[in-house]
């Protein structure tokens, strides 16, 4: 019986964003736009950091590798959510569905590792600047990624194998617009118990100990500045710390909202809409932030524009 219902679900049928038809237009051009600045504004900081050498730093280095998962992450749920507002046929195949589900949950976990990874460069530089060229060599950098990446692989794995020994009932109806794992454990006519431990177990190690590890370098960094209490030494960590505390706040403020407090998110609506602000929203304005708010990324792009304008005259 296990087997016979697991083959018999062919596909899954994904609801969407909750919009009028009359709005799917509007809508469709909006999540365009977005997905395209997405990539491009991402692809616009990997290009600058491997072309200019000022960059060519810890920080940027783990700055390139945020922007190749922010496109990635956008590119696992947005294309198929535009392609669905065009057409009427809104299924998903099974093996198509559990490989989105695999890669969403790979890219938020590794963009939790990396940002963690992020908070204790700073945390070195401020706290440690003397020992920093010493402390964050190029290998342990490549380590940290490498980590970051295997950690990720074994978070999403592990859900995936769980899922796959689930046996699905008749109903096929995804109330969202990608294949979200809580969503399709609700569709599992056998015992989800194991799984849903597993979710809690991971969740905590891949989300909540990465935020626990930047709240503590974040205490230290403010202990340091406390203890020279000069305007030079704030203006400057606060322009070294402020663009990641920016990605920090929009990344796990959204994560935390919707599953670590459901009763502000017990709607359908609401929960799609948590969703799109750190699948569509955040890493959009990742690009921004970091090209907004840092001196060097302003004058990495300042000299790109110019030798842009010199050739092309």
């Amino acid at each position: 019986m296990r087997t016979e219902n697991r083959s018999s679900m062919a596909e899954f049928l994904l609801l969407g964003l909750p919009i009028q038809p009359e709005q799917q237009s509007i809508v469709f051009t909006l999540f365009l736009g977005m997905y395209l600045t997405t990539v491009l504004g991402n692809l616009l900081i990997i290009l600058l950091i491997r072309l200019d050498s000022r960059l060519h730093t810890p920080m940027y280095f783990f700055l390139s590798h945020l922007a190749l998962t922010d496109i990635s992450f956008s590119s696992v749920t947005v294309p198929k959510m535009l392609v669905n507002m065009l057409t009427s046929h809104k299924s998903i195949p099974f093996a198509e569905c559990i490989s989105q589900m695999y890669f969403f949950i790979f890219f938020t976990d590794l963009d939790s590792f990396l940002i963690t990874s992020m908070a204790y460069d700073r945390y070195v530089a401020i706290c440690h600047p003397l020992h920093y060229t010493t402390i964050m060599r190029e290998q342990l950098c490549t380590l940290l990624v490498a980590v970051s990446w295997i950690l990720s692989c074994a978070s999403s794995l592990s859900h995936t194998l769980l899922l796959s020994r689930l046996s699905f009932c008749a109903a096929n109806t995804i109330p969202h617009f990608f294949c979200d794992l809580a969503a399709l454990l609700k569709l599992a006519c056998s015992d989800t118990f194991l799984n849903e431990l597993v979710m809690f177990t991971v969740g905590v190690v891949v989300i909540t100990l990465p935020f626990v590890c930047i709240l503590v370098s974040y205490g230290y960094i403010g202990t340091t500045i406390l203890r020279v209490p000069s305007t030079k030494g704030i203006r400057k960590a606060l322009s070294t710390c402020g663009s990641h505390l920016s990605v920090v706040c929009l990344y796990y403020g959204a994560i935390f909202g919707q599953y670590l407090f459901p009763t502000f998110s017990n709607s359908l609506d609401k929960d799609i809409i948590v969703a799109i602000m750190y699948t569509v929203v955040t890493p959009m304005l990742n690009p921004f932030i970091y090209s907004l708010r840092n001196r060097d990324m302003k004058a990495a792009l300042g000299k790109l524009f110019s030798r842009a304008t010199f050739f092309s005259q």
